[in-house]
C-alpha cells in the first residue's frame, strides 16, 4: 500500500489514508474521502506568487462549486516553499487572499508541511507529525462544513490531545513503520 514518491498526490493520498484516517487524526475527513468530495490539485508553481494565483483559482473554485461536489481542497505544491519557515510566512498571504476575495468566514485554509513545526516545540518533536505531509499542502475547507463536524463531535476541544498521545504512543519508528513504509 505503500504509494509512489515521484508522484505527489499519490503520496499525498497515501498519507491521508494511513495517518489523517488511519491514524484519526481527523475524525471528519473520513466520511469527505468516502464521498469522493475532496478535490487533490498538483501544483506546477515555482515562485510564492504563483502558487498564490492558483490558491485565488482554487478558493474560487471551491466557492462557486456545491459542498457535495467538493467539500474541500488539497492543493500539493512540491516545488515552492519547501523550506518551513518561507511557508509559514505565506500563510499570512493566503489569509490575506482569502479576506480579499471577502471568503472570510466561508472558507479557511489549514497548513501541512513535511517540516512543520509547532511555536516553541523542538524539530523532531513527535506531536509536529500531526500537520506533517509529504509534501507542502495547503487545505482549503468550508467554513460551514467544518462547524457542521465539530458539532457533532462529543469533544472537539480533546482530538489535539489525543492526536499528540496517538503520536506519542507511536513514535518515530511507528509514524515511518505505519506512514512511510505503509505496514
Amino acid at each position: 500500500m505503500s504509494a509512489d514518491p515521484q508522484d505527489p498526490i499519490a503520496a499525498t493520498q497515501h498519507w491521508l489514508q494511513r495517518a489523517v484516517i488511519g491514524l484519526n487524526l481527523c475524525p471528519f475527513a473520513k466520511a469527505v474521502v468516502a464521498k469522493q468530495q475532496v478535490r487533490f490539485v498538483l501544483s506546477e508553481a515555482s515562485t510564492p506568487e504563483d502558487l498564490l494565483q492558483t490558491l485565488g483559482e482554487e478558493l474560487a473554485l471551491l466557492r462557486d462549486m456545491p459542498a457535495e461536489q467538493i467539500d474541500t481542497t488539497l492543493i500539493v505544491h512540491p516545488q515552492v516553499l519547501t523550506d518551513f519557515l518561507d511557508y509559514n510566512d505565506f500563510l499570512d498571504l493566503a489569509d490575506g487572499l482569502v479576506e480579499s476575495m471577502a471568503l472570510d468566514g466561508v472558507l479557511q485554509v489549514a497548513s501541512f508541511h513535511p517540516q512543520y513545526q509547532f511555536a516553541g516545540s523542538e524539530p523532531d518533536d513527535i506531536a509536529n507529525y500531526t500537520n506533517r505531509s509529504p509534501y507542502p499542502t495547503l487545505h482549503l475547507l468550508r467554513e460551514d462544513s467544518v462547524a457542521r463536524a465539530v458539532d457533532a463531535f462529543p469533544d472537539p476541544d480533546a482530538i489535539v490531545d489525543r492526536n499528540i498521545e496517538t503520536l506519542t504512543r507511536l513514535g518515530h519508528e511507528g509514524w515511518r513503520r505505519i506512514v512511510e513504509q505503509g505496514e
